[in-house]
């Protein structure tokens, strides 16, 4: 994800910290963490859009997309556990990954725990993927649960995608833990397949 695109996604993150910041619910109840891969990295903890600092993000090296997943998995089991011991009730925590490429790593059993985790009896997380120009969508869709297909980006149309998740965990934020919220149609920026 060279030049323009590695530009654009990080100008999306960045608008994407701003309108979270904007949004007086979302800043008291959402939580943002960044993994990258190539190689695995925690490049942002959770933490409120306040205190988020959006990285610049750069290309490099090989698509370990198996480990970053679980590594954001684990990360996710720890933070849950967290607020669990607090006595504290949680949403149900948001996944996205973003890649343009396919994985380079053994990546089936971290598609297993995304398949059980997103799972509709499970619900332990909703796991979502974006394809940008040049993703293996197939390997996606195997990784994705079939209830939630990996989306291709249109474009370069990071700005809208943030723009659509920014509104939508707001409007979650906005709800009670555990209450159904329609999300917006994610018009604009995506397909599916």
């Amino acid at each position: 994800m060279n030049g323009q695109p590695i530009t654009q996604l990080n100008e999306g993150i960045r608008q994407f910290k701003e309108e979270l910041v904007a949004d007086a619910m979302a800043m008291q109840r959402v939580e943002v963490a960044v993994v990258t891969f190539g190689p695995v990295q925690v490049v942002a903890d959770f933490q409120t859009p306040d205190l988020f600092e959006p990285p610049q993000l750069r290309t490099g090296g090989d698509t370990p997309m198996g480990a970053a997943i679980e590594r954001g998995l684990d990360m996710l089991e720890a933070r849950k556990a967290t607020y669990k011991q607090a006595g504290v009730a949680y949403y149900r925590p948001w996944v996205f990954l973003i890649t343009d490429g396919g994985p380079t790593d053994r990546w089936q059993e971290a598609a297993d725990r995304v398949r059980q985790g997103d799972s509709a009896e499970r619900k332990a997380f909703s796991f979502f993927a974006v394809g940008v120009e040049g993703a293996d969508m197939g390997k996606l869709a195997a990784i994705c649960s079939p209830q939630r297909p990996p989306m291709k980006l249109r474009g370069l149309s990071f700005r809208e995608l943030f723009s659509w998740l920014s509104s939508s965990l707001g409007g979650v934020a906005k709800s009670q833990p555990g209450q159904m919220v329609a999300l917006p149609a994610p018009t604009g920026w995506s397909s599916v397949g």
